[in-house]
């Protein structure tokens, strides 16, 4: 089921995308015992986790049964600024008691030599851990409609998905990067798109109504949630 929620601002999309985020972090820890949540990087992304990080509601998780992912990264060297997950650090969780074995980073060019074998291991790590239902995988949406890092008419969103996937010649830089696959983030019990400003309304619209984009492929098995602002939802 697709549902679309539209907020005044960026800032309302963060907030309250972040309380939809640490209230379905505990309902799934009451219910199943561990919260599988994949993150995303971008303006909104971040802005979401910080406000998570700031919500009375963080104090109420228990935090050695969440585990986080990420659905995509840049193939760059570890403590990069361009890092998802450097960026994710400093936002939350740094600020949470989440045991470091808790956090799956996708591989960095330091400790792989390609970006196909961080995937490869990435890959390796999901089956590990059971090839979860992730409860959440949070996107972010690029004025060309791209998630994670599948982009349109590029090989990896074209070609045959996979859990993980080696991305090069992003169109986007840094150009060498690795994503989840479709296989993977629409194994996802929900997942949640946050878009925010004017750039992204062409994107959102075209997502909104499968017109073949990335942004268009990506569901939920139980719910696809678009989380915007007025700017962004101006054209559906």
């Amino acid at each position: 089921m697709r549902q679309v929620r539209v907020y005044p601002d960026s800032n309302a999309v963060a907030e309250s995308t972040a309380a939809r985020l640490l209230l379905a972090i505990s309902d799934a820890v009451a219910v199943r015992g561990r919260a599988d949540v994949v993150l995303t990087g971008g303006t909104v992304g971040i802005a979401t986790l910080a406000a998570a990080a700031a919500s009375p509601l963080v104090t109420s998780i228990d935090w050695t049964s969440v585990h986080v992912w990420w659905g995509d990264e840049r193939f760059v060297a570890a403590g990069h600024s361009d890092r998802n997950e450097l960026q994710a650090q400093e936002a939350l969780l740094a600020h949470v008691p989440l045991p470091e074995g808790n956090i799956h980073r996708m591989g960095d060019s330091d400790s792989f030599a390609s970006a196909e074998e961080a995937a490869a291991s990435y890959e390796e790590e999901i089956a590990a851990a059971g090839t979860p239902a992730w409860d959440v995988l949070l996107l972010g949406l690029g004025p060309d409609a791209h998630v994670a890092s599948l982009f349109p008419g590029h090989p990896v969103f074209t070609g045959p998905t996979a859990e993980t996937h080696a991305v090069h010649d992003s169109p986007k830089p840094p150009p060498t990067r690795v994503s989840l696959g479709l296989a993977s983030i629409n194994r996802a019990r929900e997942v949640w798109v946050v878009a925010a400003g004017s750039g992204k309304s062409d994107a959102v619209a075209d997502s909104v109504r499968r017109t073949g984009v990335p942004g268009g492929a990506v569901d939920g098995t139980s719910r696809t949630l678009w989380l915007l602002d007025v700017a962004a939802a101006t054209q559906i």
